[in-house]
């Protein structure tokens, strides 16, 4: 039976799902921003994936905020990640993870508030469309790009040592614990 919280040994059902929803969602917003960038304006293939982008960004934006709060509940029980210099940078590459987790997705929300479009999650009115819109706030959205970009840069890594160092180098288990 799956146990409630995670152990030193293990990650716990409710960490492990968490953390794969959320690879799946990243994966499908990687997708959306590749499609945009990718794609002639008017292809109905980027309009169709690029739809999905707000909604999902919306909801990974609220599964970071409850998984940092998962996390922190379950801080002292966690497995470690490790001593010596690699144990740091991997600890590092986390807080650079999770803080762009909270950072990319609070500057497209700080630019919706301040644009003439509004914005809207699940048929609910967040921000009303402004009849101006305030400048430094929309400005807001091509920094919410480009980290958001860098982000998927440091997901790449974190991919890289999960498999490649943990699992094929060091055989140490660490994937295991998160599957």
């Amino acid at each position: 039976m799956p146990r409630f919280f995670d152990t030193p040994e293990r990650y716990s059902l409710i960490s492990r799902s968490l953390h794969w929803g959320m690879a799946l969602l990243f994966a499908m917003q990687f997708v959306t921003s590749a499609t945009r960038w990718a794609l002639p304006r008017e292809d109905p293939i980027r309009e169709f994936f690029w739809a999905y982008h707000a909604p999902i960004g919306t909801t990974l934006f609220l599964l970071v905020l409850l998984r940092g709060l998962w996390g922190l509940i379950n801080m002292h029980r966690r497995p470690a990640h490790g001593s010596g210099l690699i144990g740091r940078m991997a600890r590092v590459g986390h807080l650079a993870i999770y803080a762009l987790m909270v950072i990319v997705p609070t500057l497209r929300l700080i630019a919706a508030a301040g644009s003439t479009r509004g914005f809207s999650y699940l048929g609910v009115e967040i921000f009303a469309a402004r009849e101006t819109e305030i400048a430094w706030m929309d400005a807001m959205a091509e920094w919410h790009g480009e980290l958001g970009w860098i982000l998927g840069l440091l997901v790449l890594g974190h991919i890289a040592m999960a498999v490649g160092w943990h699992h094929f180098i060091k055989r140490d288990g660490t994937l295991q614990r998160m599957t």
